[in-house]
């Protein structure tokens, strides 16, 4: 009886056609270029969204609870479909208004800003809860010395606060990774929809899902190693959870 190994045509992997290695790497990378600029994206959505949570007026507070509450409530799914779609379309329709033609919108960057919206949306509360983790008093202490608001969310506030927002924000950046894989709805070629490609034109479903999902975990385990690194680096002189 032939064995399963014998049974899975491993040339399909091969880097060159007819092989759809190089293809799936191509998707990889388009993934990771969308994660990162998400992420990034997101991160700063984030720290305006906290400090303008904690810090802003009453309407400021108010529309920021409505961004959050609206991205966490709707699944990511359907924000992605409409902030792709609608957003391209209103985009669109603001250049007629001014005289210009139809804009060109990449799908990198369509891609990067739907992710970051929805990422910016979670990392207002990661922030927001991690900022309220430090103590007051060393806040009042800062100002009683005559630093400056800019200067005590510089050397303290930032500082103090990133041990507890790094568990949090390392989680959503693993969700950015995956949350990639819903662009593939939208026709964007990152490696979930040319994984889906290579599989529908070979019928190798196993074996191409199979070398997707290593590729995922991949991402996982070496983010893993990097996240363990920079959570030890800032909690640097914390006492260790028993």
């Amino acid at each position: 009886m032939a064995d399963a190994g014998s049974l899975i045509n491993w040339s399909l992997l091969a880097l060159e056609p007819p092989g759809w290695g190089g293809v799936m790497l191509a998707g990889l990378w388009q993934s990771l270029q969308i994660a990162v600029g998400g992420y990034a994206l997101g991160l700063i959505l984030g720290t305006g969204g906290a400090m303008g949570k904690l810090y802003g007026g009453p309407v400021t507070k108010d529309l920021l609870e409505v961004y959050t509450t609206l991205v966490r409530a709707v699944p990511e799914l359907v924000l992605i479909l409409i902030l792709y779609y609608a957003g391209t379309d209103v985009l669109n329709q603001l250049s007629a208004l001014v005289g210009f033609g139809p804009v060109d919108i990449s799908g990198l960057a369509a891609g990067i800003f739907v992710i970051g919206v929805v990422q910016g949306a979670y990392s207002t509360e990661v922030l927001r809860g991690a900022i309220k983790a430090v103590p007051a008093g060393q806040m009042e202490a800062a100002r009683a010395y005559g630093m400056s608001p800019f200067q005590v969310m510089r050397r303290i506030t930032l500082p103090a606060m990133l041990p507890h927002a790094i568990p949090g924000l390392s989680n959503l950046w693993l969700i950015a990774t995956k949350d990639t894989a819903l662009l593939a709805v939208v026709g964007f070629s990152e490696l979930t929809l040319v994984t889906r490609q290579a599989a529908g034109s070979t019928k190798a479903y196993l074996l191409f899902f199979c070398a997707a999902g290593v590729l995922y975990l991949m991402i996982t385990l070496v983010s893993n190693v990097l996240i363990g690194f920079i959570e030890r680096h800032y909690r640097r002189g914390m006492a260790r959870a028993a």
